[in-house]
C-alpha cells in the first residue's frame, strides 16, 4: 500500500518539525535568538544542520512560527464567521486583540514569547512577512463582505493597514490601547467611505 508509507513520512516530518520548533523556542528563550545557531538547534534534536533546512527552508526564524496557514485561516474566519450584526472592522479588531502584544492578560509563557519576537529584529521581520502574505485574501474577504469588487482599492488599503498593525504598534508602551486607537481611526474612516 503506497499511501501508508507516505502517511508515516508525513507524520515523521511533522514530529521532527515540532521537535525543532520546541528546541528552538527553548534555546531562544534561554540564550537569546542571536546566540543560538542552527547547529545548536539541530544538535538538540539529534539531526544534522542540513536536515534542519529541509524541514525549515526559511531559516531559524521560521522555527518560531507555523507556515502562516493558521494565521491566514483564523483571520479569514474572523471575517466570514463573525457573529450576526458584528461589523467586519469589529471582528478584525477582536481578532487582533487576541494576538501577540495585544492580548489583555497573557500567560507568562505567552508574554515571554511575545517579548522575544517583538525584541528580535529577525523574528519580528519574519512575523511581518507572514502577516503581509495574508493581504490579498483579507482584502478579498473585506471586499466580499462590503459588497465590493474583489480588487477594490479601499478593501486592499484596509487589509494592508490592518496587517501592518502588529509591526507598527508592538513598540508602544500600551500596545492594546494603541490597537484600539488605530481601529477607532480605521472604523471612523470606513464609515465615511461611500
Amino acid at each position: 500500500m503506497p499511501v501508508e508509507p507516505l502517511g508515516r513520512r508525513e507524520r515523521k516530518n511533522a514530529q521532527t518539525r515540532r521537535a525543532l520548533a520546541e528546541a528552538a523556542q527553548r534555546l531562544f528563550l534561554e540564550k537569546g535568538y542571536d546566540q543560538v545557531s542552527v547547529k545548536q538547534i539541530a544538535d538538540a534534536v539529534d539531526i544534522s544542520s542540513p536536515t534542519v533546512f529541509k524541514h525549515v527552508p526559511d531559516g531559524k526564524e521560521a522555527l518560531m512560527f507555523d507556515d502562516g496557514a493558521e494565521r491566514r485561516e483564523s483571520l479569514l474566519s474572523a471575517v466570514y464567521e463573525r457573529p450576526a450584526g458584528m461589523s467586519v472592522m469589529a471582528a478584525l479588531r477582536e481578532f487582533m486583540a487576541g494576538r501577540g502584544p495585544f492580548v489583555a492578560d497573557p500567560t507568562p509563557e505567552v508574554r515571554k514569547l511575545t517579548e522575544l519576537i517583538v525584541n528580535t529584529p529577525a523574528l519580528r521581520d519574519y512575523s511581518r512577512k507572514l502577516w503581509i502574505r495574508c493581504e490579498q485574501p483579507l482584502a478579498e474577504a473585506i471586499a466580499t463582505e462590503l459588497g465590493r469588487d474583489p480588487h477594490d482599492l479601499t478593501a486592499r488599503a484596509l487589509a494592508r493597514y490592518i496587517l501592518e498593525i502588529p509591526q507598527f504598534l508592538s513598540d508602544e508602551p500600551d500596545p492594546r490601547a494603541a490597537l484600539h486607537t488605530v481601529f477607532d481611526l480605521l472604523e471612523h474612516g470606513l464609515h465615511g467611505t461611500p
